[in-house]
């Protein structure tokens, strides 16, 4: 559309330079047939050109105009095309970058760019920056499925902590409860629970809760220690996982008929000692994934302590009975108590004497530490001032009688009620860190001891609480943990005698070398530095030692004779003697920023030599911009001179010459037009045409469709390529009749109409 808008602009300066030639030539002529008083004719035409030779080159004027104006045309449109080409591809370009960032911000990372465009830099950075959000979308999933199987691990916890609390009365309810619950909670379709009975050689496995097993596997529900799969997981007192079963091993048994699992189960149901109290099976057909399988250890875990506390529970009612035939026998035997209560009562002036010594014990005690006592039940019986102070209540009556649970948190309450649980049965004391809740709901850490207070004849009586108050350097202790264990997970961190002998490695460490725990036993820091450097890095190392941190770049070879960077800080770890006991090495890969550091200096290199070339090619162009310019200037010189040349001819014309634009307003009015109206040219120009028109004449509608301004109006083709007589009104209304000829000119949007005046009076006179 614009080469042709360009065409038709060039075809219109061709037509006005051919029109400017041709007006040029009959003015000459026309002045040749006036000064020698020619008529107008062929015939004298063809004299005045024998009797003047040069006229023949004055004919061929529009020719060369028509040739010049081509010329220069044709120059000043190649370039116009030159630069929009440019500009079309930097918008096609800006179009493209526009739609990829547009798809970013949508969030699709599957988005590609046209290859042409892989050198420009932006591109690249927008590539990269897709990248980079499709990485993160992809880790961010990833996060979200372990934050869901965390949820669902900590969910089921709670569900069959509730369960065990609720079902510690009966063995065969509980494992009932327990296999309902789990089939349901991972979508197991064939489920087992085998409780031990029997003791020592006598040991077998009893089914007390199933769930679609074959009746014809287990018809006795009794299975032999140490007899398959079963037995196996008692003996070796870990899981059993099977991805694949054989067609006979088992089957599910459904309404619909039987098909074989896809993965097994199998999870001993042991204590802290150790000691197995049952076996859990579980089938799918499904594979159990791996937080499934930790899930359902740590719910056995929870059993197991459960089973033990019914199973205690059982004996304990046996030793009831047995109480209950013993005292019989003891009525039998209190006559001969009372023979003895004079011997008891020396006794008591010996405890007397002890309960006074015992009394400034407890004053000892109760200034140094936290004592409370408890009764069987659990409920406070005495606390001592600083327990009331350090679990921030003001006196000892607010937390009278109340439950020792009062003072536990939530998340320890399982724990603590298995603790409580043996110490009221006699256990052994509890010694270790403790957490308990404040009045206001905070915590206070103690280095605690719970201990069974037992009467002469060993039954516990009640339980007392001692503790030292810990809670500052347990919470700093806490601190520092959280803090090393972050540092494992995402720093690389090597520990070094004073010697320089390696004495760990953690995870990363061990991943970046390639190299396995067995293979640093005995290797010192100096196998992992090349042998050229082991000089310098003995002076290094001594500094090291002096207590001063060093922190720079290393290379480092793995195993495998791979190089790699780290920047990192070794420092010394002092004993209490200020003596250096360890040093530690934490750092950071950076081989990828090596790398690219080595590759961004050649590429420096490579764009100084390319700038260089760049710089010769602007200074050549620069040069070529200048030639074309100083082209161009002159071409619109010459166009300038014609145009004031024209000028110049039409304003000496004897003709009156007239020109309007498209809405009639006069844009050139020569010397000969001022004569013919009697008005000046500069107040003429800029006016509409009816300004020429006398306002009698204006007011005469009769008289006005016969004046020239009916056929001398923009867009009028009625006089175009003719010469007409009319007639006209001067300044002073009087009529004069005239020859006109019309020119019309349209380059784009801009219009003229120019009107040749032959006043016809004065040629006849």
């Amino acid at each position: 559309m614009a080469n042709l808008k360009r065409k038709n602009i060039l075809q219109g300066f061709i037509i006005s330079s051919f029109i400017v030639g041709i007006v040029y030539i009959m003015i000459i002529y026309t002045l040749e047939f006036f000064i020698k008083d020619l008529p107008i004719t062929f015939g004298s035409l063809i004299k005045l050109h024998k009797d003047n030779f040069t006229l023949y080159f004055l004919d061929v004027i529009p020719g060369l105009l028509i040739f010049v104006t081509y010329r220069i045309g044709k120059i000043v449109i190649a370039k116009l095309n030159t630069a929009e080409d440019a500009i079309t591809e930097e918008q096609v370009k800006s179009k493209k970058t526009y739609e990829f960032i547009e798809q970013l911000r949508k969030g699709n990372t599957e988005i590609k760019f046209d290859t042409i465009y892989k050198e420009d830099e932006l591109m690249r950075s927008l590539t990269n920056l897709r990248d980079e959000q499709k990485r993160n979308r992809e880790e961010g999933v990833i996060r979200k499925k372990e934050d869901e199987q965390r949820h669902w691990v900590s969910e089921g916890l709670a569900k069959f902590g509730a369960i065990l609390r609720d079902n510690q009365d009966n063995l065969e309810e509980l494992t009932e409860e327990i296999i309902k619950n789990i089939t349901k909670y991972l979508d197991a379709k064939q489920a087992g629970f085998f409780v031990v009975k029997g003791e020592g050689k006598d040991r077998y496995f009893e089914m007390t809760a199933f769930f679609a097993y074959n009746r014809k596997k287990f018809a006795d529900k009794k299975i032999k220690w140490g007899e398959g799969l079963i037995g196996a997981c008692a003996l070796e007192k870990k899981t059993i996982f099977l991805k694949e079963t054989s067609q006979n091993f088992v089957e599910i048994t459904s309404g619909l008929g039987k098909a074989n699992p896809r993965s097994i189960i199998i999870v001993p149901v042991k204590d802290e000692e150790n000691k197995i109290h049952g076996i859990v099976e579980l089938a799918s057909f499904k594979v159990f994934e791996k937080f499934e399988r930790d899930f359902v250890e740590q719910v056995a875990d929870s059993i197991a302590s459960t089973i033990a506390n019914i199973k205690i529970n059982m004996q304990t009612a046996g030793l009831l009975k047995e109480s209950q035939d013993q005292a019989e026998l003891m009525a039998e035997q209190e006559e001969v108590m009372r023979r003895n209560m004079e011997e008891l009562t020396t006794t008591q002036k010996e405890a007397a004497l002890q309960s006074d010594e015992f009394v400034s014990f407890t004053n000892s005690v109760n200034h140094t530490l936290i004592r409370a006592e408890y009764s069987l039940d659990g409920k406070l019986l005495y606390a001592n001032t600083k327990f009331v102070d350090k679990l921030g209540y003001k006196s000892a009556s607010e937390i009278e009688r109340k439950h020792i649970s009062l003072f536990i948190g939530d998340k320890d309450k399982d724990w603590f009620d298995n603790l409580w649980e043996k110490l009221v049965n006699g256990g052994k004391h509890y010694e270790g860190d403790m957490k308990h809740i404040t009045k206001n709901d905070e915590e206070v850490w103690t280095m605690a001891t719970y201990v069974s207070v037992r009467d002469n004849e060993g039954n516990p009586q009640k339980i007392l609480f001692l503790g030292i108050d810990r809670t500052k350097d347990k919470k700093t202790n806490i601190d520092y943990k959280g803090q090393i264990e972050a540092m494992d997970r995402s720093a690389f961190k090597a520990t070094y005698k004073p010697d320089g002998s390696v004495l760990e490695f953690n995870e990363k460490m061990l991943g970046i070398l390639e190299y396995q725990l067995e293979d640093i036993d005995g290797k010192t820091i100096y196998d992992f530095i090349e042998q050229d450097r082991h000089d310098q890095f003995k002076i290094l190392w001594k500094n090291i030692l002096s207590g001063k941190p060093v922190e720079g770049r290393h290379m480092r070879r793995t195993k495998t004779g791979k190089v790699i960077w780290l920047r990192g800080t070794y420092t010394a770890v002092l004993d209490l003697y200020g003596e250096p006991a360890k040093v530690v090495y934490i750092a950071t890969n950076i081989t990828d920023q090596v790398r690219m550091e080595k590759e961004n200096e050649k590429n420096t290199e490579t764009l100084k030599e390319q700038e260089k070339e760049l710089q010769k090619s602007q200074i050549e162009l620069s040069k070529k911009l200048r030639r074309v310019r100083m082209e161009v200037k002159e071409q619109f010189k010459e166009i300038e001179v014609l145009k004031i040349l024209n000028d110049n001819t039409l304003a000496g014309m004897l003709d009156a010459v007239i020109t309007i634009n498209k809405d009639n307003y006069i844009t050139f009015f020569n010397k000969a037009a001022e004569e013919l109206w009697d008005v000046k040219q500069n107040v003429v120009l800029g006016q509409k045409l009816s300004f020429l028109i006398p306002e009698e004449i204006k007011d005469n509608q009769g008289d006005m469709t016969e004046y020239i301004g009916k056929y001398f109006s923009a867009g009028n083709k009625s006089l175009i390529g003719s010469r007409t007589e009319v007639f006209l009104y001067d300044r002073n209304n009087e009529k004069i009749n005239v020859l006109i000829t019309l020119s019309e000119a349209k380059v784009d949007d801009k219009y003229s109409l120019t009107a040749f005046i032959q006043n016809i009076e004065v040629e006849l006179f």
